[in-house]
């Protein structure tokens, strides 16, 4: 039992005890040289073995706790550049977003990047009138006149979707203009709202 001891105290105290030998006093000095002779051969040898295994694992330790570092390394800088290009996108997608918006608000609202003669648009007649000529107001590209003197139609806003031009056109008629009603158009043709909606519906 008590060889047992002082070979764990040994192991665990060898490593130690070599590189502070120059450190000891004479009397440790002493006492460790008794300890040593005590010891056989066999026994000597064994921690000698074991310290030197002890060590290279400890080495093999460290360089294994370096290389996990490293690849530590490696990963946060991946995961920067991830989180830079997440951010990047993110800031292109708004962009586009709001580019996107303000498009949408130009076609629904203004007419203004719609080309009337391509495709199919709608467009609010406001009324039919006869002897009256309105066209000296039409400044607007969302105001526009057509007809003969004896009969001129008036419409305002261009869309491209029915939906949007029947919503503007419920406005319309919520401030008085009882008359309002959608109208189509197809390759800048004045066409009928059944024609329309049919060629959209096999689209």
């Amino acid at each position: 039992m008590k060889k047992s001891i002082l070979l764990i105290t040994i192991i665990l105290c060898s490593g130690a005890a070599f590189n502070a030998a120059a450190q000891m006093s004479k009397k440790e000095e002493k006492e460790w040289k008794k300890r040593i002779k005590k010891l056989q051969p066999a026994q000597y040898k064994q921690l000698l073995d074991e310290n030197k295994s002890l060590k290279g694992q400890v080495t093999s330790l460290k360089t294994e706790v370096n290389n996990v570092d490293d690849r530590v390394a490696e990963k946060d800088q991946q995961i920067a550049a991830y989180q830079q290009q997440v951010g990047d996108l993110k800031e292109e997608l708004a962009q586009a977003q709001t580019q996107l918006k303000a498009q949408n608000v130009a076609s629904a609202n203004t007419g203004g990047s719609i080309d009337e003669n391509k495709g199919v648009v709608f467009k609010v007649q406001l009324g039919a009138f006869r002897e009256k000529d309105l066209r000296q107001y039409d400044n607007s590209p969302n105001f526009s006149a057509e007809g003969a003197d004896d009969l001129r139609k008036y419409t305002i806003g261009v869309f491209r979707d029915y939906y949007q031009a029947d919503k503007f056109k419920k406005y319309l008629r919520e401030m008085g203009v009882k008359d309002a009603w959608v109208v189509s158009y197809k390759d800048g043709r004045r066409v009928p709202m059944k024609e329309v909606l049919e060629s959209v519906g096999k689209k």
